[in-house]
């Protein structure tokens, strides 16, 4: 489990494909520090599994991306040179700065706009229906692995205010409009959705609520 609490901006320094996976090295001398084979740290936002550290020597370590992760996530588009937020998974004696974040990426959205303030700037992304239903004002969402306060929602965007922390030490303070970002809804929204869904009318049968009968009637 993670924050949502960047530790560092790292760079990937390869990538390069083996059989149906993509190999990333990337440089994190923090996060690495005290990494070891099988441990996991999220890059922006997506949990994977360090495969190769040598923190010790170098600060760089290894991580493998199987299709799966290159289909639901904005890895896929990653170059060599490319900055990434890392954080390591938290501890269990460690402090829940941010809220419960997996790592779990359920889709990415486009960077619409920017608007930059005297100490803020506000960014609003895209939203898809699917997402859109766990996204509450004042809610938590994760971008590129950044845990963030929802500022405003419509029915297909949402925005965030971005304080100076933020800005400085993750990737969200150079995105420009265009860009496409990680994103993981609440977790605890999704687990509500499924313990509620049989009672709901609508139900479709998969955990999701669909389009409400008006006459139904929740007994």
């Amino acid at each position: 489990m993670f924050t949502g609490i960047v530790e560092e901006m790292g760079e990937v320094l390869g990538v390069r494909e083996d059989a149906e996976v993509v190999v990333f090295t990337v440089l994190g001398p923090k996060v690495t520090a005290d990494a070891a084979h099988g441990d996991s740290i999220a890059v922006n936002g997506v949990c994977l599994t360090v495969t190769d550290p040598d923190g010790s020597t170098d600060g760089t370590f290894t991580v493998e991306l199987v299709p799966e992760t290159l289909k639901r996530s904005g890895l896929s588009a990653v170059t060599p040179g490319a900055r990434v937020n890392l954080e390591r998974a938290m501890p269990a004696h460690g402090r829940l700065g941010g809220h419960i974040v997996q790592g779990h990426v359920d889709g990415v959205a486009t960077l619409l706009s920017r608007s930059p303030g005297e100490r803020s700037d506000e960014l609003v992304f895209s939203l898809v229906p699917d997402l859109a239903r766990y996204v509450v004002e004042k809610g938590s969402i994760t971008v590129d692995g950044v845990s963030l306060t929802v500022a405003a929602v419509t029915d297909d965007t949402f925005a965030v205010a971005l304080i100076p922390t933020t800005l400085a030490h993750t990737t969200l303070g150079f995105r420009e409009p265009g860009d496409t970002v990680n994103l993981e809804v609440d977790v605890v929204a999704k687990y509500v959705e499924r313990l509620m869904s049989p009672y709901l009318p609508g139900n479709r049968g998969d955990g999701r609520v669909g389009k409400v009968d008006e006459e139904a009637q929740v007994t």
